[in-house]
């Protein structure tokens, strides 16, 4: 290997390094758990470990033709599967909410650019940061501004001699525009106290505190629990 093999080895594993941690900068900016350190690692590992295919003919010159296999997509679908275990354990489920799921997808394109670097294919690998950290930041704001749908989990009690009726309760979750889904009853403390349990949902997450400022307010209401869902 000569001189310029050398610089151009330490040039690809910095620049993996360097689009790893703008990504993970973002992602450690909104508190996610894979973060800075997590995605710069990954990106520099991938890089890395292309390193081994794009250079291979100049390591592996001694050895006898016959027995060299030259694929460096086998390389590439190894570290994708074992980017694909890193990415599992970042999404966590909390109640009805699944969170993580933006972030092992991060982590997994990552992944992809530092084999892109790795094996010097810079120019996508520099379009696909920058479309990485666009679609992380920018949509963002879109996923704001569109039209969309909350659901929320909803769990109200009252003493068993003393229940809100049902159509009372309907009634007051659709005056704050919101609807009813999956209602289901339960007794609880031997049966002293009874539970409405139910899905809610509705266009203005807002609906949900100005329910749960109603609810406040009605004195038969012994607990109530409102859960939004979503990452």
């Amino acid at each position: 290997m000569t001189e310029n093999d050398y610089f151009s080895i330490l040039i690809r594993l910095l620049l993996a390094a360097l689009a790893g941690g703008l990504i993970g900068f973002e992602r450690s900016y909104h508190g996610r758990p894979a973060g800075f350190r997590t995605h710069t690692l990954v990106c520099t590992a991938s890089g890395l470990l292309m390193l081994l295919t794009a250079y291979q003919w100049p390591l592996l010159s001694k050895a006898p033709l016959e027995t060299l296999s030259v694929d460096p997509t086998r390389m590439a679908q190894g570290i994708m599967t074992g980017i694909g275990f890193l990415g599992a354990g970042v999404i966590m489920k909390e109640g009805l909410s699944i969170r993580g799921l933006t972030t092992a997808g991060s982590v997994w394109i990552t992944a992809a650019i530092g084999i892109l670097i790795g094996i010097g294919f810079y120019f996508p690998a520099a379009v696909g940061t920058v479309l990485t950290l666009g679609i992380l930041s920018f949509f963002r704001w879109i996923e704001a501004i569109i039209p969309s749908l909350h659901y929320g989990r909803f769990n109200i009690r009252f003493l068993r001699q003393d229940i809100l009726p049902q159509t009372e309760l309907n009634a007051l979750v659709q005056v704050n525009q919101i609807s009813v889904a999956n209602l289901n009853y339960r007794l609880l403390q031997e049966g002293n106290i009874f539970e409405y349990e139910m899905t809610i949902r509705t266009k203005d997450k807002d609906n949900f505190q100005r329910l749960a400022e109603r609810l406040t307010a009605i004195p038969k209401v012994l607990e109530f629990q409102i859960t939004p869902t979503g990452d």
